[in-house]
């Protein structure tokens, strides 16, 4: 792996890409990063032995370029890459919302760019990336993105007509289990547990749950009725979830949320 790769904006989920790659084999020597901080950038030197750079410098040496900055300092960056970035480097974003087409526009013609929604289970390995090619991006290009992302988790190609569907599942989708997680634990704590012990309860059993879906082959469905008998305590939980419209709350709610990953891709900031 002798080419260079730079991460661009490195915070969270960028060192722990970096910190993935190390581990899946890329040479730290191959490594560059860019931080709005000075402190940050010996940070990561310090840390993982990758090289600090400007973003101009990352522009002009790595081969491929990783943007992570924030969806509304897409643009600015993009302004400071395209005077120095050749067309033939591999752009990688993983802006929510933001469409290759942008990236196309603001760079050289047949710059590769390559569309990449990930979350924050990259900071465990266990993330979820969802990749798409723009126009110019080929096979070879879309076959990098996945083995750097898949250093850190699994990865799954789509069309990008579906990476807002995508950002509304996956990109926020651990949040909507930190917050089940959190109302279950405040009910644990109503019917007379303790918060330690009603938070390990509800995290072994989130995860005990997630490896039946991974590896058992069963549609939820079936994973769900297995454990309600008739006239017993699950069935009689199930029935006030639907009385409360829990379905459609949620059904609701990622809706939300990709409206929200269109809005930020039309410029839209509040």
């Amino acid at each position: 792996m002798s080419q260079k790769v730079a991460v661009l904006g490195t915070g969270k989920i960028g060192e722990a890409l970096l910190s993935g790659m190390i581990r899946a084999g890329w040479a730290p020597a191959d490594l560059l990063v860019t931080a709005r901080r000075p402190e940050r950038a010996e940070e990561l030197r310090a840390r993982h032995g990758v090289t600090p750079v400007t973003n101009a410098e990352a522009a002009k040496t790595a081969d491929t370029l990783i943007l992570t900055v924030k969806p509304q300092d897409m643009g600015a960056l993009l302004d400071e890459l395209a005077p120095h970035l050749p067309a033939d480097r591999l752009v990688i974003s993983g802006a929510a919302g933001i469409p290759t087409s942008f990236f196309e526009e603001r760079l050289a013609t047949g710059t590769p760019v390559v569309r990449v929604m990930t979350n924050t289970p990259a900071l465990v390995d266990e993330a979820m990336s969802v990749i798409s090619a723009g126009t110019h991006a080929t096979e070879a290009h879309v076959a990098h993105a996945e083995g750097i992302f898949g250093a850190v988790g699994k990865t799954l190609r789509v069309p990008e007509s579906q990476q807002d569907a995508c950002t509304a599942l996956s990109g926020s989708g651990p949040a909507y289990f930190f917050y089940l997680v959190e109302a279950m634990t405040d009910a644990g704590i109503l019917l007379g547990l303790p918060r330690d012990k009603a938070h390990d309860l509800i995290v072994q059993s989130a995860i005990g749950a997630a490896v039946m879906l991974r590896d058992s082959g069963e549609h939820p469905v079936k994973l769900r009725e297995n454990v309600t008998s008739p006239a017993g305590t699950t069935i009689n939980a199930i029935r006030e979830l639907e009385n409360h419209g829990v379905r459609a709350a949620l059904i609701a709610a990622l809706e939300a949320a990709r409206d929200r990953s269109r809005e930020l891709a039309s410029g839209k900031k509040d």
